[in-house]
């Protein structure tokens, strides 16, 4: 039975995991900017309409806006909320594209680095105090005991009793391995190993797509090759709590490894291997946030995480509007050794702008679609 969670629970999660990201985000660009010396005019979480605010002693008005689906700095110097240069604004000091390229540079990432800091932040603190989770399977878990009824493994030869050993050369000592190899690749071609009677097999398989629905009904397109593990031997959990030493290290590469699922989907969408259904906007994060608080706190402080790395990566894509539009464009003004022109940099705005703007009604409109009772 899928579980229905109240409207406002999604309003209220909403605002939990999009209003923080977003503030220590933009306090990001706000405080490196400060530390070298460039001046904010304004700080808002949300768009539009200012609905209450004030100014600082630095001279800065802070806001909070009508409609909370972003942010931003405007800094001096800045045309507008989007940081696209004034051509005409004078070289004063503390104006914003008359620092220096490094400064610029060092401004524009710290928005996206504050996002991946507080992820790891949070992988630290949950691998402190709860542990990290560590799975022991036992010895034969690799061993094929079973099929599903639609088995790529099965089709492509592989039976009862054999071992899986490796994917593409790359070593699979236990069944999670087996599964977080092909879960993110559905309808890829991959060579697996399997030993059979004392004698290591290689046979080409497709990993074949499949569409789960989680208890909320939200429905994904996972990789199966659709083999069942001996049920003899128990799965045994266990969560490991790091010391300071090792803490750091684990919650980096923790935020690593999901970012590079990230970089993984959206590659997949872009190729056609997923549909670019699965591509979500503001309602799916909605949805989603509700969804994760109705969970409990750890589940949901872990979907912060989350979502904090995916606005660092969608940030960092190099599209004008976007950070990393703005270093994409210093790049090209360090390779040539001065500006973009003006018109070329106006240019590279609008089309970038206008790609935001499609990519969010799409988004919007994939979210719509997916609430429907037909979706």
């Amino acid at each position: 039975m899928i579980e229905q969670i109240p409207i406002w629970m999604w309003i209220v999660g909403f605002l939990l995991v999009l209003g923080p990201l977003v503030t220590v985000h933009e306090l990001g660009h706000l405080l490196v900017g400060r530390w070298l010396g460039v001046k904010a005019e304004a700080f808002s979480v949300g768009f539009g309409k200012e609905l209450t605010g004030f100014t600082d002693r630095h001279g800065t008005r802070w806001r909070i806006s009508a409609l909370p689906l972003g942010g931003y700095v405007q800094f001096k110097g800045d045309m507008n909320p989007a940081s696209i240069p004034d051509a005409n604004a004078p070289a004063e000091e503390g104006a914003f594209q008359h620092a220096a390229l490094w400064r610029r540079a060092l401004i524009v990432a710290a928005g996206p680095v504050t996002n991946i800091l507080v992820a790891v932040a949070i992988f630290a603190v949950f691998f402190t105090i709860i542990g990290k989770p560590t799975y022991e399977f036992p010895d034969n878990s690799t061993q094929v005991a079973g099929f599903s009824e639609n088995s790529a493994a099965r089709d492509a030869g592989v039976e009862i009793g054999d071992r899986i050993v490796a994917i593409d050369g790359e070593r699979v000592d236990d069944f999670y391995q087996l599964v977080d190899r092909v879960a993110l690749y559905p309808n890829q071609d991959i060579d697996l190993l399997v030993e059979r009677n004392g004698r290591e097999i290689a046979l080409p398989v497709t990993i074949a797509g499949v569409t789960e629905t989680d208890r909320f009904g939200n429905k994904g397109t996972v990789g199966r090759i659709g083999v069942y593990r001996p049920e003899d031997g128990e799965v045994k959990v266990s969560y490991e709590r790091l010391g300071v030493l090792s803490v750091l290290p684990a919650a980096v590469d923790q935020s690593m490894v999901v970012l590079d699922m990230m970089v993984t989907g959206l590659g997949q969408i872009f190729t056609g291997q997923r549909s670019v259904r699965e591509l979500g906007g503001p309602l799916s994060i909605a949805k989603y946030s509700g969804e994760q608080l109705s969970l409990g706190w750890v589940a949901f402080i872990n979907f912060v995480a989350l979502i904090s790395l995916n606005l660092a990566f969608i940030n960092l894509l190099p599209i004008p509007m976007l950070d990393g539009g703005h270093l994409a464009l210093y790049a090209a003004e360090a390779i040539r050794r001065k500006p973009v022109g003006p018109r070329a940099t106006e240019l590279a705005y609008r089309v970038g702008g206008a790609l935001v703007l499609a990519l969010m009604l799409f988004a919007t409109i994939n979210d719509v679609v997916k609430l429907l009772p037909s979706g």
